[in-house]
């Protein structure tokens, strides 16, 4: 099987390149190669001879010349949130124009397709009011998981309305032109190749400050560090995606939730305590108490319906994402410092 994947010099595109092309997929990657560790994913790529289509997404008429491929799996994205709200033409044009272009070539090819969407999609109003606060402290509530059916009228940041938008582009291609697709709605991932930032891949950000003795600022709900994220495993997203691809044919149309769940979660606070733990660095911290219009206190995802699909559960919780990330950091220490 001859899979794009778009993207493919991000984090999860370079760890799913490398992971399908184990398992015997022919693997090709668009990518711009405009973030920061694209370069440095690009040759991993290279090293297994996996070759990378050098392009922006939005731009179709280059789209539109690539090879067939029986899949597509598009995980292009600018990702960040805070982002959205400063490069908006950026932000539409690489997250839902780049997706409707994939589309149009699928159509015309008759590909396969497998959307990475985000839990960004769900309003901000809605997640702030499940949250019980007391001197803004938060802790896991019960029953107040996000899935498929959960609510998505609302603001929900810039980056979050292409992520939506993207999703019905695909259902209305799918019906139109009979295109066959799966989307996944994740939360956060995270592991090795994941280039840290404030806004996108925190875990990885937290351990790299904790190595390099850096000072670290909680930001926002009153600069308490309670906010909470569930995170999945960069490897256990890699291996449900094999399993859709083997299952394709028998499991399709159909939309996700893929998180870590009830079992891999962690506030900012604890993640400080394991990262104090596993480095043995305590760094300076301050505080910022405004909250961005933008941020959310708490997200937790509900794995039922892709727990009974595919008889599939993620294996690694928090702090194996966090030993593994820490470990790639500290194998790799003096290549990535430009990176971050």
């Amino acid at each position: 099987m001859n899979i794009l994947i778009t993207g493919g010099c991000g984090f999860v595109g370079t760890n799913l390149c490398l992971f399908l092309q184990k398992n015997k997929y022919k693997i090709s990657s668009l990518d711009n190669l405009s973030r920061k560790g694209s370069k440095y994913n690009l040759k991993l790529l290279k090293e297994q001879k996996i070759k990378n289509y050098n392009f922006n997404i939005d731009d179709y008429k280059k789209v539109s010349k690539l090879p067939r491929y029986d899949l597509i799996i598009d995980c292009c994205a600018e990702a960040a949130v805070e982002v959205s709200k400063k490069k908006i033409d950026k932000v539409i044009s690489t997250n839902l124009i780049g997706t409707i272009n994939i589309l149009k070539k699928a159509k015309i090819d008759k590909s396969k397709i497998i959307f990475l969407s985000s839990s960004r999609v769900y309003p901000i109003q809605q997640i702030n009011k499940l949250v019980k606060k007391n001197n803004f402290k938060m802790k896991l509530i019960k029953n107040k998981m996000f899935d498929e059916n959960t609510k998505t009228e609302g603001p929900k940041t810039i980056y979050g309305v292409t992520k939506l938008a993207s999703e019905m582009f695909i259902e209305e291609f799918s019906y139109a032109f009979n295109i066959k697709y799966i989307i996944n709605r994740c939360g956060v991932i995270s592991g090795p190749l994941q280039f840290g930032k404030q806004d996108q891949g925190f875990v990885s950000l937290w351990i790299w400050k904790h190595i390099m003795k850096k000072p670290l600022t909680y930001i926002g709900f009153n600069g308490t560090g309670n906010q909470i994220r569930d995170v999945l495993h960069i490897y256990d997203l890699c291996e449900i995606i094999h399993i859709q691809i083997k299952k394709f044919q028998s499991i399709n149309n159909q939309l996700f939730t893929i998180g870590g769940s009830i079992n891999s979660f962690i506030s900012l606070k604890d993640l400080t305590k394991l990262c104090e733990k596993i480095t043995g660095n305590k760094l300076i911290t301050s505080k910022i108490k405004k909250t961005s219009i933008y941020d959310i206190p708490y997200f937790i995802t509900n794995n039922t319906k892709i727990i009974k699909t595919y008889k599939w559960k993620p294996k690694n919780n928090i702090i194996n994402v966090v030993n593994d990330t820490y470990d790639w950091l500290m194998n790799n220490k003096s290549k990535l410092n430009k990176y971050f």
